[in-house]
């Protein structure tokens, strides 16, 4: 078939509606975005019945897709590397179960382009036992997905699937294969693996220990991992993912003097790593994110050659990899690009101009001039650029500026406000305002309303429109659950309910609604059409 010019995430994508998915559940997080977006625009998709959906959070998504899995078919869950945190209880559990026909798609972001860390999802599928996949160009990300679903049918395992930021936002021809029909509907040959009591939980376990053998034999043989020899045996390079990319691109022909182990595929594959370390003088370990192999290399390759990578720095252990490390680690002259032009300054993030939240902050920086002890906790969205304006004090994780929040008003903070956005809110954000409900914590918690997922492009936000009613049944006090339109026009209104409810000693929740600006512009486009 003809090659298609596609991004990282999107040969994903194509990959899982032409290997037979059947359903894909996700939650939004750059650089993971793009793949669920694709099937859910795709035509072919939607003729074949697969399901797409947005979720309420990464944990409600992946259930979702071991409920498929439960049914006999393919699904898939996307998410960043953060996001792994949050579903990790059933991630985990998937494990045990054995669930067959899921891929778990994460989407790691070294040098945290658009996260709060550097995190590396190989531990968590190290930690869970199970086979991960890591391609290095686009080819292999497509191709990889067929085979994940082969392998997580044919030995009883979920796959996890990781990505970085730079391979899942580039883009290079991919060459399709013909389309597999979806799974028939089924059910589990031992219904019991999906009921985790004690009893079977032991059983289960002890099954996924007996299976890493056969996990490790698929990794040694599959094709996907290498050896490719060398002439100088001086130095020994381990690869991982698209590191490979890295170091080829400082041998432009293709050759590389020096014996090299690519990795695309774990557990690691001993025998191929054993022979790399016999035959060397010493090994460099070139990794995009943690030094998870080259810690795992020196467990069992012994203490007797040098190991270099991110562990001594030979590599600096934060950021993101790329070719120009890789040839300082090699001791090459690095190509140098131009010269950034002295009329390019840098631009810190700011909001968008005519962002609601703009008035929102607005509105909190002028009333919290009366109280030098207030402070105000953040959360992750658009709105955590309020930073810059100096309207917030926090930014930790998902959901914590309401327990931050309400963890500060006990110990005495006055006032204690969480400024959340509606989809944060949709997707952790409910369980903190209940425990501010039940120990009648005296918070203010602003949930701004700007009806769509915005800061990952737009996405149905799970809560909006319906915060009123979620607000009351958690429990806080109707008579101070407060709406406003955030504008310039309204800001002496939106003061005064602010003081109103900071001067309320409980739980008050202020609900400022305007749609996105950029997301408004878009509907008003649409409707001209």
């Amino acid at each position: 078939m003809s090659k298609t010019l596609l991004l990282g995430d999107e040969a994903i994508a194509q990959a899982f509606i032409d290997a037979g998915g059947s359903a894909i559940n996700s939650y939004p997080g750059t650089p993971s975005t793009q793949i669920t977006e694709y099937v859910i625009k795709s035509k072919e998709a939607k003729a074949k019945g697969i399901v797409a959906n947005w979720c309420a959070n990464e944990k409600t998504a992946l259930e979702a897709s071991i409920g498929v899995a439960y049914a006999g078919k393919r699904a898939m869950t996307c998410m960043k590397h953060v996001g792994l945190n949050v579903c990790g209880d059933p991630f985990m559990n998937a494990a045990i179960i054995g669930t067959k026909g899921v891929l778990v798609v994460v989407a790691d972001d070294p040098s945290m382009f658009s996260s709060q860390d550097e995190q590396d999802s190989r531990y968590y599928g190290h930690w869970a036992m199970i086979p991960m996949l890591e391609p290095s160009n686009q080819q292999e990300a497509y191709d990889m997905v067929f085979f994940g679903y082969e392998l997580s049918e044919k030995l009883g395992t979920p796959i996890l699937y990781r990505i970085p930021t730079r391979l899942a936002h580039s883009r290079a021809g991919v060459e399709r294969r013909a389309a597999l029909p979806q799974n028939p509907l089924s059910s589990p040959s031992d219904p019991s693996t999906f009921v985790l009591l004690p009893v079977n939980a032991k059983r289960l376990y002890r099954t996924l220990i007996d299976k890493q053998a056969d996990f490790t034999k698929s990794s040694e043989e599959s094709g996907f991992n290498k050896y490719i020899p060398g002439t100088d045996h001086k130095l020994g390079i381990i690869t991982t993912g698209i590191a490979f990319n890295y170091l080829m691109e400082n041998y432009p022909g293709g050759q590389c003097p020096y014996p090299i182990v690519k990795i695309t595929q774990y557990p690691l594959p001993f025998n191929m790593l054993n022979k790399l370390y016999d035959e060397c003088d010493e090994l460099l370990v070139l990794e995009d994110g943690q030094p998870f192999v080259e810690e795992h290399i020196k467990g069992f390759l012994g203490k007797g050659k040098k190991v270099m990578g991110r562990l001594d720095e030979t590599i600096r252990r934060d950021g993101e990899l790329n070719a120009e490390k890789v040839a300082k680690a090699l001791g090459m002259k690095a190509e140098q690009g131009a010269a950034v032009p002295a009329v390019v300054t840098n631009r810190p993030p700011a909001l968008c101009q005519g962002c609601p939240h703009i008035d929102s902050y607005e509105a909190v920086i002028d009333v919290l001039k009366k109280y030098e002890q207030g402070r105000v906790f953040g959360d992750i969205g658009c709105y955590t650029l309020g930073f810059n304006m100096g309207a917030i004090n926090t930014t930790v994780c998902m959901g914590a500026s309401i327990t931050m929040a309400k963890g500060a008003a006990e110990m005495g903070v006055f006032p204690s406000l969480a400024v959340i956005g509606d989809g944060t809110f949709g997707h952790s954000g409910m369980t903190g305002l209940l425990d501010c409900v039940n120990e009648k914590a005296n918070v203010v918690v602003m949930i701004l309303d700007n009806d769509i997922t915005a800061m990952t492009g737009g996405q149905p936000s799970s809560a909006n429109m319906k915060l009123f009613n979620i607000c009351k049944g958690l429990g806080v006090d109707p008579d101070h659950i407060r709406t406003i339109v955030p504008l310039k026009k309204n800001h002496d209104e939106f003061m005064k309910i602010l003081e109103e409810e900071i001067a309320y000693n409980g739980v008050s929740v202020i609900i400022p609604q305007r749609v996105c600006i950029v997301e408004n512009k878009k509907r008003i486009a649409n409707n001209k059409k």
